[in-house]
């Protein structure tokens, strides 16, 4: 018999999209957390009591407190997760503001599980929320918020952010996820021998599917239900932000969203009166990073901890994909599905659909917390059909971190065990990284490439090339004459032969069109 102080189970979910509230009478992120707690905590029928009886609280790092260029101009939130058990009139001593990170959600609830599974905890409340599409409002309008709060301590940063990019790359105008999912996905165009266009084409059709998902979810933030033919056309409303993706290719960040889901024991769940139906397992979850720099990276067109960790997520929860009535894979960019699909051994037009909730682009990205509300949904599928499995693929940084959850009604048979790290992880770093060149000269090729955007069309070539002689991998830049960034759009460019030289503190790479 199972010790129920000790199986963990998801009991309560909430979830809130607001797309039409006013700056001045909006809510916060903290707020909208505040909404998704007290949802989640109805949701599993036994309200505030349950709220009250937690001793952890996670808040999903703000997007505030991870790229620069987002810092609130509202005030800083010094404890999250203190601010808000506050306003649930809950006791934690457990308060976590993780890393940064979109597998943040699923590794956090691992996590949960864990500490119940030891016997450190019974109840645990994970949230995140973001309001920047009510940040973005208000600065326009001129308005100033308090968005701010001090606290008496601070939360446990578990890890602590690390850097995803190294210094060259971002010398070559790289520090972007437009400019990395742009190069993973021409690396993947390559590898499955695409054009430019039969690209553009299976990437709006694999979103078009997103969209329709979308489009019937009342909780998206893009209901259009957007066609495959409005999704790859280039219109002033859908301008490419880096081709080869355009807009509606891409998250949708100025958006506000939160959700929450809470973890208890069985014990806790039973002492609360939590019905059966409201119940819902994690039966496998692994997550581990490929070599954590995508220029370091020997193929950019595999992901070895997205293979290895859904390997192992389903092999703890005793299934197959075949198994699986439900998928959410991570979709910021279609590259970041079509890597997922690859390494899963998934079709991109699989029957079951890839996506819950209809995506980043379509539901909406909040932030670091889009997989929260994958959780979420998943939640509610496999409550809909008893026994059922679902899997959630999360994705963190540039194709980076990768951690998966497969879920179910049933009871599990045996204790929760959290899969150690470093049975994935082990043999990824066996894996040699590529050696860079930083001052190449001579011959080259371009080994993939994008080309970034800005308000008033083309403004950079970014790639990785190869030195012919040596075969050695170098960062460049291209000439940012509107002529050859035009060609690059136009014209196949993998493989494309050239001279790169060192010219100041970047490397420059002029094609032979």
């Amino acid at each position: 018999m199972l010790d129920k102080t000790r199986v963990p189970v998801i009991v309560g979910t909430g979830q809130v999209t607001d797309t039409s509230s006013p700056p001045e009478s909006a809510r916060s992120p903290l707020q909208l957390m505040v909404e998704a707690a007290q949802l989640a905590a109805a949701d599993s029928g036994s309200g505030a009591a349950l709220l009250r009886s937690l001793d952890s609280v996670t808040v999903i790092r703000l997007f505030s407190d991870t790229v620069p260029r987002f810092a609130s101009p509202f005030g800083k939130l010094v404890n999250p997760p203190w601010s808000l058990a506050q306003r649930l009139d809950a006791q934690p001593t457990d308060l976590v503001y993780p890393p940064q990170g979109g597998d943040s959600p699923q590794v956090l609830l691992a996590r949960a599980c864990e500490r119940i599974a030891q016997g450190e905890s019974q109840a645990a409340l994970i949230v995140g929320g973001e309001a920047l599409r009510t940040e973005l409002a208000a600065r326009r309008a001129g308005l100033a918020l308090q968005w701010g709060e001090d606290a008496p301590s601070q939360p446990n940063g578990l890890d602590g952010v690390k850097d995803m990019y190294t210094a060259e790359e971002e010398a070559h105008g790289m520090r972007s996820a437009i400019a990395m999912y742009g190069l993973i996905g021409q690396a993947l165009r390559g590898a499955a021998g695409q054009s430019v266009d039969q690209y553009r084409e299976a990437s709006a059709r694999l979103f078009a599917g997103f969209a329709a998902v979308a489009k019937a979810n009342p909780l998206a933030t893009r209901r259009a239900g957007y066609s495959a033919e409005a999704i790859a056309t280039v219109t002033p409303d859908n301008p490419y932000v880096g081709f080869p993706f355009t807009k509606l290719m891409t998250a949708s960040a100025f958006i506000d969203q939160s959700a929450a889901f809470i973890v208890v024991s069985e014990a806790r769940a039973d002492e609360l009166g939590i019905p059966e139906d409201r119940r819902v397992h994690l039966h496998g979850s692994a997550a581990a990073h490929d070599e954590w720099f995508v220029s370091d990276r020997p193929r950019l067109d595999q992901s070895p901890a997205m293979r290895l960790s859904a390997q192992h997520a389903l092999a703890q929860a005793g299934c197959t994909l075949d198994d699986l009535a439900f998928l959410d894979i991570y979709s910021c960019f279609p590259s970041a599905v079509q890597i997922a699909c690859k390494e899963l051994g998934i079709s991109p037009d699989d029957p079951r659909e890839l996506t819950v909730t209809g995506g980043l682009p379509y539901f909406g990205g909040p932030g670091n917390n889009y997989v929260t509300h994958a959780i979420a949904e998943m939640v509610r599928c496999v409550r809909s059909q008893p026994g059922s499995f679902g899997l959630v693929m999360a994705n963190g940084g540039l194709v980076t971190k990768e951690a998966v959850g497969v879920y179910s009604t049933r009871r599990p048979t045996r204790p929760f065990v959290r899969e150690r790290a470093a049975l994935i992880q082990d043999q990824i770093d066996r894996i040699p990284s590529q050696p860079l060149n930083h001052a190449p000269q001579g011959e080259a090729v371009i080994e993939t490439y994008a080309v970034l955007h800005g308000k008033n069309g083309p403004e950079r070539g970014v790639m990785f090339g190869r030195l012919v002689a040596t075969g050695e991998r170098f960062l460049a830049n291209t000439p940012d004459d509107a002529q050859t960034l035009a060609r690059l759009e136009s014209t196949e460019a993998l493989g494309l032969r050239g001279q790169v030289s060192r010219v100041g503190e970047i490397n420059v790479f002029v094609p032979t069109f």
